[in-house]
């Protein structure tokens, strides 16, 4: 492959931190590179650097002859007074740029919704957003980086940029299609579109020495594999030195010959040993504090309309109000949705649809105009909202007094834990802790807002796109403390990995004013909102752009409600079909496992007799009988998992 750019024995300092310490990597020809790593660790810096859009202080970047490079900077520059059609083509006549079909894709994907003569100062952040990202696309760069792409964008959005470009710079072509750096929190995405990946891992606090950049072949699951092989040779290695320090400590203790001059070497060999030591990785632990109790009822949405109001041309283009009407349009329309004890539940829906305003309702921040949300006595609802603005007014205190105000012991694993001490759990070195809130990353202010709910002891838990600001390594642990939530969790997100990792069912708003069932998760939503787009102009398919109310593909319906007829869907199973197929489930899981152990164990005998013919034959034949068995067990696990939802 040629090569395209690259760094050579760059370092990088902020102040008194070196974020990048001879780091030197390269770009190719056809590369597609994932960029991940902790925030604050230097991913958009890594990235400027590459650009040549900041200096490092010392070693040196190189660009092939003539190579082009677009940058998509998280930084908003689009001058007012600037129209979408400028933003995004420059003085390139319409008959020029609208006879490339790659071009009108990227109006189709992105600017739908826009309109091209709007002032770019007009629009909202995240509309802003998506112009410099197209303008970007449009453009011919040989190297295209993009610093959170899919930030602003909603599932529907992300699917079709990783599609988009997955085929520009892959597709199967040959050389000369150029390369992609991608950074990005969106797992999911990274393993649709990178085959390699750049851990950044930054400097830590105490190390005087900078970060680094670590490579990975693969996409974000290989990644997180590669890793993992990393860390257990890593700890064998640490194993080994710290027996042989041992060693040597326990010799240096043993008296009077250690003083002399004699042993030198030894001393020597320790100190080596001791200087050797790597800084640990840094740890996030969210800790599973105590639930409050969960009656039976939980959160009754029954019969809600909601209306916004709409204001000036937008409420004229999007039809929502008829000739000398009330200027506002309709979010939710007579919807039915209930939540009961444990349900875990991941909203997805275009930009405007109401998502937000559906989780206001659940709280009781919008009161609608008509119908009624019935909430149980025992309910302590908790929201983590997409800004984290709760702490704004929290700025001059410190993070560690912020989680104090709230309590300053906690029940933790059956154990009282101070707020400094649950503090630094989540990821705050000590001196971070003592940091003003108003100086925190948008990473840790999401961090310290979510342990502030937690140690409220909610039991309804509803989380705004969590995973704005979070870094791959802190979504783990967030996701791994939801696997363990007890109480009813509620996940507005455009972040497919989370939702299929932490809900246990998905719902959709499709601008029609309706909650639709999904069960076939955002794969499902993909394909309604693919099926809207291609339906007749006119028809009852057809979707307004976001932002205006919709017809959606087919009747919405909440949890309980059942699906028209003419929708041509399956009738829902009732709850007592739902409670038979779980059981049938976990029945059905626990003999998978029991098979997976059996099947290891005739693995073992068939190594220990491998030159006794006969006994071989007979455990090849055990293991067929379990295959078999697995087969079908397997088959009827898909039919009760449909039902069980």
């Amino acid at each position: 492959m040629a090569h395209l750019l690259g760094m050579d024995s760059v370092s990088f300092t902020v102040g008194t931190r070196t974020l990048l310490e001879d780091v030197s990597i390269g770009v190719d020809d056809g590369m597609r590179v994932g960029v991940v790593g902790p925030n604050g660790a230097g991913k958009s810096t890594l990235l400027r650097l590459l650009a040549r859009r900041q200096e490092p202080d010392s070693g040196r970047v190189t660009h092939a002859g003539g190579v082009r490079v677009g940058l998509l900077d998280q930084r908003d520059d689009l001058p007012a007074g600037t129209t979408v059609r400028d933003a995004v083509h420059g003085a390139v006549p319409d008959h020029t740029w609208a006879r490339d079909a790659r071009t009108r894709g990227v109006h189709e994907g992105l600017l739908g919704d826009l309109d091209l003569e709007a002032d770019v100062a007009r629009l909202s952040g995240g509309q802003r957003r998506r112009v410099a990202l197209a303008g970007l696309l449009v453009a011919d760069h040989d190297v295209l980086m993009l610093d959170e792409p899919t930030n602003h964008l909603d599932v529907e959005g992300v699917a079709w940029l990783a599609e988009h470009l997955a085929d520009r710079y892959g597709g199967g072509r040959s050389a000369g299609q150029g390369a992609l750096v991608v950074v990005t929190h969106d797992r999911w995405f990274l393993d649709a579109v990178c085959t390699r990946m750049w851990e950044v891992t930054g400097s830590r606090h105490g190390d005087t020495r900078g970060g680094t950049v670590l490579p990975y072949e693969g996409g974000y699951a290989a990644y997180v594999l590669a890793r993992a092989e990393r860390a257990r040779q890593a700890s064998v290695t640490a194993e080994k030195r710290d027996n042989l320090l041992r060693k040597e400590l326990a010799w240096l203790r043993r008296g009077a010959p250690a003083r002399t001059s004699k042993p030198r070497f030894r001393l020597d060999a320790a100190a080596a040993l001791i200087a050797d030591e790597p800084p640990p990785r840094d740890s996030l632990e969210l800790a599973r504090m105590a639930t409050a109790r969960l009656g039976k009822q939980v959160l009754d949405v029954e019969d809600v309309t909601v209306t916004v109001p709409v204001h000036g041309d937008v409420a004229e283009q999007d039809g929502a109000v008829p000739d000398g009407g009330p200027r506002e349009r309709v979010l939710l329309d007579d919807v039915t949705w209930r939540l009961g004890p444990g349900d875990r539940f991941g909203l997805v829906g275009v930009n405007g649809a109401g998502k937000t305003t559906l989780l206001r309702l659940l709280t009781g921040e919008v009161t609608p105009r008509s119908g009624r949300v019935r909430r149980g006595k025992t309910v302590v609802v908790a929201t983590l909202s997409q800004d984290v603005t709760e702490l704004d007014e929290l700025g001059d205190l410190r993070a560690v007094e912020v989680v104090e105000r709230e309590r300053r012991t906690t029940a933790v694993g059956g154990k009282e834990v101070t707020a400094s001490q649950l503090v630094e759990r989540l990821g705050f070195a000590r001196e971070r802790a003592q940091t003003l809130v108003r100086d925190l990353s948008g990473g840790e202010r999401r961090r310290l807002q979510l342990l502030r709910l937690l140690v409220g002891e909610p039991n309804v838990l509803l989380l705004d796109e969590p995973t704005n600001d979070l870094d791959t390594d802190t979504l783990a642990a967030v996701e791994d403390l939801l696997d363990g939530w007890p109480g009813t969790l509620v996940v507005v997100s455009h972040d497919r990995y989370l939702l299929e990792r932490v809900c246990d069912r998905q719902y959709a708003l499709l601008g029609d004013g309706g909650v639709r069932d999904l069960p076939g998760g955002v794969e499902q939503y993909l394909e309604l909102r693919r099926a809207a787009r291609s339906a007749p102009a006119g028809g009852a398919s057809s979707s307004a752009a976001p932002g205006g109310r919709a017809a959606s593909a087919a009747p919405s319906a909440g949890p309980s409600a059942t699906p028209d007829p003419a929708d041509g869907a399956a009738p829902q199973p009732s709850q007592a079909e739902v409670r038979a197929a779980r059981k049938e489930v976990a029945r059905i899981e626990r003999r998978l496992q029991r098979i997976s152990e059996q099947e290891a164990r005739v693995h073992a005998e068939m190594a220990a007799v491998a030159t006794d013919h006969t006994a071989v034959q007979r455990l090849d034949a055990d293991l067929r009988a379990l295959a078999a068995e697995r087969e079908q067990l397997e088959e009827e696990w898909l039919l009760a998992a449909e039902v069980a939802g």
